[in-house]
């Protein structure tokens, strides 16, 4: 690795090296079309990482739910403690992971009418978890809109959508590496899980510097919230129709099959 500038911001060379760790991990780790059978080494070694994964997802969120809802009810302000609540539908996808490779991590290999049907529940929850955000987010936007609630202005609301900007990219870009290595329609909804957790703290986090800059705009981020409420319920649609389709081959390409 290079040497860093000591002009970037933290967040920035983080960000950078946790890139270069994903790279080179998944030069290592890559089957590299060798078996990817349940006994291969490589896919031994993906599984483990999927539940190592999820641990970390479900400790962040967990942390970062309470803290967001602390804040967001002692300083008045639905959208903190809005974010806190998306933060244990995060939680719940991670679990739904654990779930579905916990006998695979224990050594026991699993039969492949066992293994798909594990990732067709799972899938499934997950979409209706991504149907649940969506009308959180929805309903939450509509609140801030009606009772003309403006973003968030405090340093905890900044601190927090900072850190999950990072910790969330890390996570995202780590569980779709592990999802295509794995070929899991569940590992890779939870990492579109973790992308839409992504969106919501941009949002967050832009919608308040904006509100700062231009006081007027206090509705850009509930309107934005709202468009991302209806892109994350179709994403979760389109999942559940397709963990539920006949076609449906526990792959990542799975939503492709509903729509054959």
């Amino acid at each position: 690795m290079g040497t860093v500038s000591p002009d970037l911001p933290f967040s920035l060379v983080w960000i950078g090296a946790c890139r270069e760790i994903c790279h080179n991990q998944e030069m290592n780790d890559s089957p590299s079309g060798a078996s990817t059978g349940p006994n291969s080494e490589a896919t031994g070694r993906f599984i483990k990482k999927a539940v190592l994964l999820s641990w970390l997802t479900i400790s962040y969120n967990i942390i970062e739910g309470l803290v967001s809802v602390y804040f967001g009810i002692s300083k008045e302000s639905i959208a903190l403690a809005g974010f806190g609540l998306d933060s244990f539908i995060e939680v719940g996808s991670a679990t739904l992971v654990l779930w579905r490779f916990r006998s695979e991590s224990a050594g026991v290999n699993a039969t492949a009418v066992l293994e798909l049907k594990k990732e067709r529940i799972a899938t499934t929850g997950i979409s209706i978890l991504f149907l649940l955000l969506a009308l959180v987010t929805f309903a939450g936007s509509i609140y801030k809109l009606v009772n003309v609630e403006y973003p968030i202005s405090t340093l905890p609301g900044f601190i927090v959508a900072s850190l999950s900007l990072s910790f969330m990219y890390f996570l995202w870009y780590e569980k779709r590496v592990v999802a295509l290595a794995l070929n899991s329609a569940t590992m890779m909804k939870d990492a579109a899980c973790s992308m839409a957790c992504i969106k919501l703290s941009v949002i967050l986090f832009a919608g308040s510097l904006l509100y700062l800059v231009v006081p007027e705009l206090w509705w850009a981020d509930s309107v934005a919230g709202l468009v991302l409420s209806l892109l994350i319920g179709k994403e979760g649609w389109d999942t559940f129709q397709a963990a539920r389709s006949p076609e449906f081959s526990g792959g990542c390409g799975c939503e492709v099959k509903a729509t054959e």
